[in-house]
């Protein structure tokens, strides 16, 4: 069991991200970059916060009855950081703002285009004040074109940027897909980016702008599909749970529920027709091989689904295991996190606090593994303001006064601290 009151150093331990990123792409990409080490100020706004704080039900409740507790949402995308409850469209927050920049590494907005320039806050006011800095921008559409003015949000961008087109059942309605994976992917791709800005800083010094869009990144994870369209100029379609370029390869019936058939190859498909006991399907020519397969993709599947409905999914699912034809249950998420193998790999990683009614909760674990320099899980998701004392005293030097002066200003909001550990 690793002992986080000592959390081995991650790979980015030392460095300092100011984040004023909400919502999912960009806190989902600051989590990454914490559980690698880096220490993660969540600069929030005062009295409400990340907007995903009251996206619930369902909340996690707080030990006490009069604090408000956690959105599930919010828990999803904000360990290891600590919280700045402040309000930078002042000038005293806006002058916090570039002192606490001078002392970080990376900053991460997802801002309208425009939005933090106006005060003052803009890559261009905050390069002068510190050259290296490394400046990550989030929007929906990008620092330039006809559309950069405009707001972005996850479905919305699942629906112009063309996964919606593809996802769903054949004949169907478009359909998006069950999580936010437009915003998640968007943040992957800007982590991405900052790494290798970190890596160009190690080698000239030199600080950049990094522009990322979630238009843009949800054109790149078309990937195969979008490819379909560049090399045949034909707009994909829908195939359900079925492949645009591999059959079999979908969900099929069994006598007691589903599972998936994913046959990658014509050994693999051979493989399958012997135990379905049909081996003659495998020499047919009109599905001997992957190509002819995709020609008569109706015929066959059609075939396949009357075999497969007369066996149990375990007879499946265990049968193909040992013909080496890879296959799947088709689990819910509570199915998903009990499988032995979530255990194994540390997904579900339990987290002590006494601010927790239970005093303590779950969350999704950390899918990196690094040999020599692992995760840690050193924070539960913050409290609204619950490091404000702390980051302005151990960085900016500011007295309880001072703090105080600010908190009767408004211009911050204090929380309590309390220490968190991970079993």
């Amino acid at each position: 069991m690793m002992d986080q009151k000592k959390p081995p150093p991650g790979p980015l331990a030392g460095l300092r991200v100011l984040d004023m990123s909400r919502i999912l792409a960009g806190p989902s990409m600051t989590q990454i970059l914490g559980d690698l080490g880096a220490d993660i100020l969540k600069i929030e706004r005062p009295g409400t916060g990340d907007d995903t704080r009251q996206w619930g039900p369902p909340f996690l409740g707080s030990a006490k009855a009069d604090e408000p507790g956690w959105s599930s949402y919010f828990l999803s995308a904000n360990r290891n950081k600590r919280s700045l409850a402040l309000d930078f469209t002042c000038a005293k927050g806006q002058r916090i703002i570039r002192e606490l920049a001078g002392h970080c590494d990376i900053f991460v907005e997802n801002f309208k285009v425009g939005g933090l320039a106006k005060y003052g806050l803009g890559y261009d006011d905050l390069i002068e004040e510190r050259g290296d800095l490394i400046y990550c921008s989030i929007t929906g559409f990008g620092q330039s074109g006809p559309m950069a003015h405009r707001a972005g949000y996850d479905a919305m961008i699942q629906g112009m940027g063309g996964i919606m087109s593809i996802t769903g059942e054949t004949g169907g309605d478009p359909m998006k897909v069950g999580v936010g994976i437009a915003d998640l992917m968007c943040g992957m791709y800007a982590g991405t980016a900052i790494l290798a800005a970190l890596h160009h800083r190690e080698k000239t010094g030199e600080g950049q702008h990094i522009d990322v869009a979630l238009f843009d990144a949800q054109l790149a994870w078309l990937i195969n599909a979008g490819m379909n369209y560049l090399v045949t100029n034909e707009a994909p379609r829908r195939y359900g749970t079925a492949h645009p370029n591999i059959v079999p390869y979908q969900v099929f019936p069994a006598s007691d529920g589903f599972f998936m058939l994913a046959v990658g190859n014509d050994a693999q498909f051979k493989r399958f027709c012997e135990l379905a006991g049909t081996p003659e399907l495998a020499d047919d020519p009109r599905f001997a091989t992957n190509p002819a397969r995709l020609e008569n993709r109706e015929i066959l599947v059609d075939r396949l689904r009357g075999l497969t409905a007369r066996k149990s999914r375990d007879f499946w699912l265990a049968g193909l295991e040992r013909a080496n034809v890879p296959s799947g249950p088709i689990n819910d998420i509570a199915q998903a996190f009990d499988e032995p193998q979530t255990e194994a790999r540390g997904m579900r990683v339990r987290f002590e606090d006494e601010r927790i009614a239970g005093g303590g909760a779950d969350l999704i674990g950390s899918p990196l593994k690094l040999s020599a320099t692992p995760v840690s899980y050193r924070r539960f998701p913050p409290a609204l303001g619950e490091h404000t004392r702390e980051i302005l005293q151990g960085l900016l030097g500011m007295t309880s006064q001072e703090i105080d002066a600010l908190v009767g200003d408004g211009v911050i909001e204090t929380g309590a601290q309390t220490e968190s550990s991970h079993v």
